[in-house]
């Protein structure tokens, strides 16, 4: 209930393209998010996911945060969690566009899950994709799959994500797609221990702003941030940006 409610909150609050002034952000959208052209890489996309669709294989799921609102056990088949709990074609479609319109050259993702995301950002072959999953029958799986995928820039890392965070890493990245451990404090934790290594042009999106309050009120504190210009609530995803260049302004846009 609490995410129909925001989501119809959202949709009333989300602005038109004409009411975005920010030439940034109008050139993100125009010629991102709203990029209608069909790339070859979506057939990629398409294959990579029907293959995790008819997967018969079962994994033992070792659950950290905020948990699953859809699976009572901890043993899963490949092909529910795909359904379940998977990330869409549409925004897979769209990271890669992202990957590309921004020029991605190191992206760290936090949940690998079964490397729908992973594999999308990977697509462009600039791209060097850290990937970290908690898990270590879903990082063994997502890892064996994407091998079979010939994608030869990316790494799955089986590492609790504070762990990781802890670690040095010997570069900046350019994103931080943050999918996992829905819980607010553990959201502020992650972003607080990115912010000395991002740079600024670096874009920290994260996933399921809406999935409870705690991490709609996580999103609020983030975006409202000192050190971020411009944050972007596509409802699905927030946005935030570095660009110090830029006055501080938050959008809300409707995808």
């Amino acid at each position: 209930m609490y995410q129909i409610i925001s989501y119809l909150k959202h949709y009333f609050r989300s602005i038109k393209l004409h009411g975005v002034h920010s030439p940034f952000v109008f050139d993100l959208v125009t010629k991102c998010f709203n990029d209608n052209h069909v790339y070859p890489e979506y057939k990629l996309l398409e294959k990579y996911n029907l293959n995790l669709k008819e997967s018969a294989e079962i994994l033992t799921v070792k659950e950290f945060g905020a948990g699953s609102k859809v699976f009572r056990s901890n043993e899963r088949k490949v092909s529910a969690i795909s359904k379940h709990a998977g990330i869409s074609l549409k925004r897979q479609q769209l990271l890669w566009r992202l990957s590309k319109y921004l020029d991605f050259q190191n992206t760290i993702e936090l949940g690998t899950s079964l490397g729908k995301a992973t594999y999308a950002f990977a697509l462009n072959k600039k791209n060097t994709v850290t990937s970290i999953e908690g898990c270590p029958a879903t990082a063994a799986f997502a890892e064996k799959k994407l091998r079979e995928t010939g994608c030869q820039n990316l790494k799955i890392i089986n590492d609790p994500f504070d762990h990781f965070l802890n670690t040095p890493i010997g570069f900046s990245p350019d994103c931080v797609f943050i999918d996992g451990n829905h819980n607010k404090n553990d959201t502020l934790s992650y972003f607080e221990k990115l912010l000395p290594r991002v740079h600024n042009d670096t874009v920290l999106i994260f996933d399921d702003i809406y999935w409870s309050k705690d991490m709609t009120e996580a999103w609020k504190e983030i975006s409202s941030h000192p050190g971020v210009t411009v944050s972007i609530d596509t409802f699905y995803w927030g946005l935030a940006f570095f660009r110090k260049e830029q006055e501080k302004e938050s959008f809300t846009i409707r995808m």
